[in-house]
C-alpha cells in the first residue's frame, strides 16, 4: 500500500512538471539583407495585415509604409526556392512558480545564427521570420501578452488580436480573451507571425496564461514542404 502511494505521489509530481513548460514548435524561415522589405525601413506601421487570415492560415497583406508590396510580402510566411531558407524552431514557455502565467524571454532572439544564409558579416543573423500556429480550449480569464521587435501578428481564431508591425524597439500588446466573444470549453486557434528585419537587436517575450499546444496539421504541412525542397 505504502508503495503505490508513493508511486501514485511520484506521478503526480511528474504531471505537475510537465504542466510547468509547454513547448511549442514553429518554423523560422532567413532571408538575405538585399530582400527589398529587410534592412532599408524603419518606424512603426499597423495596418500592413488585413484583420482575417487567409484561407492558407498565412496573413493577407493589406499595404504599408515598410513594405514593397504583396508579391514581396507573401515571401515572408511561404517557402519560396532562391529567395528563403527554412527550418523548424521550438520554443519553451514555462511556469516556474506555478501560478497559471508562462513565459518565454529572449532579449537576443537569433534562433538561426550561423545558420541557413548565415550571418552575412553580421554578429547575427538579423533577417528571419518566425511562423507559429497552435491551439487551446478557451477558459474564462485567459489572456496573452507579446512584447518584441520587430513585426509581430497574432490571430485568435483567425481574427487579428494583437498588431506590433512596422520596423521598431520593443513594443507591447495584450488581449484579453474574455472580449473575444469565445466559447469555454471550445477549441479555438492562436497563429503568431514575427519578423525581424533590421540590425541591430531582436526582442521575444510571450506572456500568457493560456495552456497552448502546437498545431500538429501546421508542423505535417511544414515538414512535407521541406522535404519538397531536399
Amino acid at each position: 500500500m505504502k508503495t503505490k502511494t508513493i508511486q501514485a505521489l511520484v506521478l503526480i509530481l511528474s504531471l505537475l512538471q510537465l504542466s510547468q513548460s509547454l513547448t511549442l514548435t514553429g518554423t523560422v524561415r532567413d532571408f538575405k539583407i538585399s530582400h527589398p522589405d529587410f534592412e532599408d525601413f524603419n518606424g512603426v506601421n499597423l495596418g500592413i495585415v488585413k484583420d482575417e487570415l487567409g484561407a492558407d492560415k498565412k496573413p493577407v497583406y493589406n499595404g504599408g509604409v515598410t513594405t514593397t508590396g504583396a508579391a514581396n510580402f507573401n515571401q515572408w510566411y511561404n517557402d519560396v526556392d532562391g529567395i528563403n531558407l527554412s527550418t523548424p524552431f521550438s520554443i519553451e514557455l514555462t511556469d516556474p512558480d506555478s501560478d497559471g502565467i508562462y513565459t518565454y524571454t529572449n532579449n537576443a532572439f537569433f534562433p538561426i545564427d550561423n545558420m541557413l544564409f548565415e550571418n552575412e558579416g553580421n554578429a547575427h543573423n538579423y533577417h528571419f521570420t518566425f511562423e507559429l500556429h497552435t491551439k487551446f480550449t478557451y477558459e474564462a480569464g485567459q489572456t496573452f501578452s507579446f512584447t518584441g521587435d520587430d513585426d509581430l501578428w497574432v490571430f485568435i481564431n483567425d481574427h487579428l488580436e494583437i498588431d506590433l508591425g512596422g520596423v521598431h524597439g520593443a513594443m507591447t500588446a495584450s488581449v484579453d480573451l474574455d472580449t473575444l466573444g469565445l466559447t469555454p470549453g471550445n477549441t479555438y486557434s492562436l497563429d503568431l507571425f514575427f519578423a525581424e528585419r533590421h540590425t541591430f537587436a531582436s526582442n521575444f517575450q510571450i506572456e500568457t496564461s493560456i495552456e497552448l499546444i502546437t498545431d500538429p496539421c501546421a508542423v505535417v504541412r511544414a515538414v512535407r514542404k521541406m522535404a519538397k525542397r531536399m
